[in-house]
């Protein structure tokens, strides 16, 4: 068991491309003269040094931390009076952990790898320092540290508490002039083209420039302008400077290679605070259309990265404090809650929802959310008074829409609780239409359609919907919800075979689930299989049916016979209407 410090020089790359004579000499200067001598005054031993960095490793974590303090105290003071673009400036991490000590000294193990990764993240000028650090500094040194949650560091499996030295603002330096911000600002690199061939470049900037526009349209997400990133084409730069440097929490990079007829693409997606990878792809394509192909591509990574990015950003709201949530936190705190389609995942979602839009009632995603909500809990039937229910749903959807009347997903949202509640179709296929305008390739935003759709009595069209959003999020955790929205379409035009085959999937994913079994029960009655049909039909029940199915009387359909077609198969397993 050892303390281990992990110190590393902020840009030095960029130091030592601007002057390199005079940046060696002045990291070397504060890694051997400064943290060196420091570390020999806290019984500290150097374990190793990586060109711009070194490792040292204590008997004590109150030395560790003693020693990093009087370093940063040191090189942030002489920073201040140089010029911005030369500073040299430390990100120390401590952690306390097992170590295996190997070829004469060098220490390997998990106290080393963590101690580097909370350098990775720590501020520049700053120090940061795992929860068993801090633990065991209570009540021995004076002084004050920021929680900053558990996070998850590259490479290492379980979260790690992080705690940050307060009163220590982080110095400016040249690649440092934006704080990181809460919300999801992702800056997409210039790909790189690997092919050799300068004719090549065209594409390479094609396809970063129609990245950036498309993303561009995911109103949830902050996408750095191309004349900015562009800037940096052609530089050998660290993930975590660009990151610092634009302001950004995620970095889209890649590259592309030609080699005859064929052209491959290669994408990652970064966390570039601590360098984690949430996704990466390759694509390998015949160079028959270049510019159909540059589309595709396109069309394929954000359709691959949107709900990439949106895991990574709960995670990030999970991690965070819960006495430091701002409406944004709230709202992504509350989206996992809708997967397990339970009253008490709801009602959970519902209170964080509230709470969200109490601290931004212009929040439009939130009041979406929280419609949504509303309306799992109607369809659910763990609802007392379904009309009143409905219409806090729909109200919740109309202030949506009036906070941002173009993001197709409230508007989406909007389209299926006043279709599939209220029975306002004419609004609703209105809400529909544009959202798909707006928003053509979210799963989310097609699958809420799809719904509306049906109702319209626009199955075909429905089904297109339908199959794209499948196509876009295959491992949606609601895909249920899209599922029976494909049996619902197919039972319409009496494709009762395939309404089977949907809602068995649906059930697979979510047992018990009212509106699948309401479409299954029917369509096994109208196939002739009557005592299937009723052993369905009998969990059907079990739902609460008796107490809420009034509400299918509703005037929902475009077109009654739709309405009166599942009747018929309900009223065929013995329920009651």
């Amino acid at each position: 068991m050892a303390a281990i410090l992990a110190a590393d020089v902020v840009g030095s790359s960029r130091l030592i491309e601007a002057d390199e004579t005079t940046a060696l000499a002045a990291i070397h200067n504060v890694l051997s003269q400064v943290l060196g001598a420091s570390a020999d005054q806290h019984a500290g031993r150097l374990i190793k040094t990586t060109g711009d960095g070194a490792l040292y490793e204590f008997a004590s974590p109150v030395d560790a931390v003693a020693c990093a303090v009087a370093v940063q105290e040191t090189v942030n003071a002489r920073a201040s009076g140089e010029p911005m673009d030369q500073r040299v400036l430390l990100r120390i991490g401590i952690n306390l952990g097992d170590v295996v000590v190997e070829n004469g000294g060098d220490l390997y193990g998990d106290g080393v790898n963590v101690a580097v990764r909370l350098e990775s993240i720590a501020d520049p000028g700053g120090i940061a320092i795992s929860g068993k650090v801090y633990d065991e500094l209570l009540g021995k040194l004076s002084l004050s540290f920021d929680d900053r949650g558990e996070q998850r560091l590259k490479n290492i499996a379980r979260p790690i508490r992080v705690y940050a030295l307060s009163g220590t603002t982080p110095v400016a330096t040249g690649a440092s002039r934006l704080s990181l911000p809460d919300k999801p600002f992702m800056a997409v690199l210039p790909f790189t083209n690997l092919s050799g061939d300068p004719e090549q470049e065209y594409f390479a900037d094609g396809i970063t420039e129609d990245l950036i526009a498309a993303l561009s349209r995911c109103r949830w997400l902050f996408v750095i302008a191309r004349n900015s990133v562009f800037t940096l084409k052609g530089r050998a730069m660290d993930i975590k400077e660009v990151s610092r440097q634009l302001g950004v929490r995620y970095v889209l990079e890649g590259s592309v290679r030609k080699a005859g007829s064929r052209v491959r693409v290669t994408t990652q997606l970064v966390e570039a605070v601590t360098g984690t990878d949430i996704w990466a792809e390759r694509f390998d394509r015949d160079l028959t259309d270049i510019f159909a192909l540059q589309d595709e591509i396109t069309e394929s990574v954000v359709f691959a990265i949107e709900p990439s990015l949106r895991a990574a950003e709960i995670e990030r709201a999970r991690a965070k404090a819960t006495d430091n949530l701002d409406a944004y936190d709230l709202y992504l705190r509350a989206l996992p809650e809708f997967h397990a389609f339970t009253e008490q995942g709801f009602r959970r979602a519902e209170a964080l929802l509230g709470q969200a839009v109490e601290r931004d009632p212009g929040y439009a995603e939130a009041w979406g959310a929280l419609a949504d909500c509303r309306g799992r809990l109607v369809v659910g039937r763990w609802t007392h008074d379904w009309d009143a229910d409905a219409t806090r749903s729909r109200e919740a959807a109309l202030q949506a829409v009036q906070c941002d009347p173009n993001n197709g997903l409230v508007l989406s949202i909007a389209a299926w609780s006043l279709g599939s509640l209220s029975g306002m179709l004419d609004q609703a296929v209105t809400f529909c239409e544009r959202a798909l305008y707006l928003h053509p390739n979210s799963s989310n935003v097609l699958t809420n359609c799809g719904w509306t759709l049906i109702y319209n009595d626009e199955c075909e069209r429905a089904l297109a919907c339908l199959e794209k959003a499948r196509r876009l999020n295959p491992l949606d955790p609601r895909g249920y919800i899209t599922l029976n929205a494909m049996g619902a379409a197919h039972f319409m035009e009496n494709r009762f075979k395939e309404t089977e085959q949907f809602t068995r999937r649906a059930l697979e994913m979510n047992p018990g689930h009212p509106i699948s079994l309401r479409y299954l029960t029917a369509a096994l009655a109208h196939m002739g299989r009557l005592a299937e049909a009723t052993e369905v039909g009998r969990l059907l029940q079990a739902t609460r049916w008796e107490a809420t199915h009034t509400h299918l009387h509703r005037p929902r359909y475009r077109n009654p016979e739709m309405r009166e077609l599942l009747f018929e198969g309900l009223r065929m397993a013995g329920l009651s209407l």
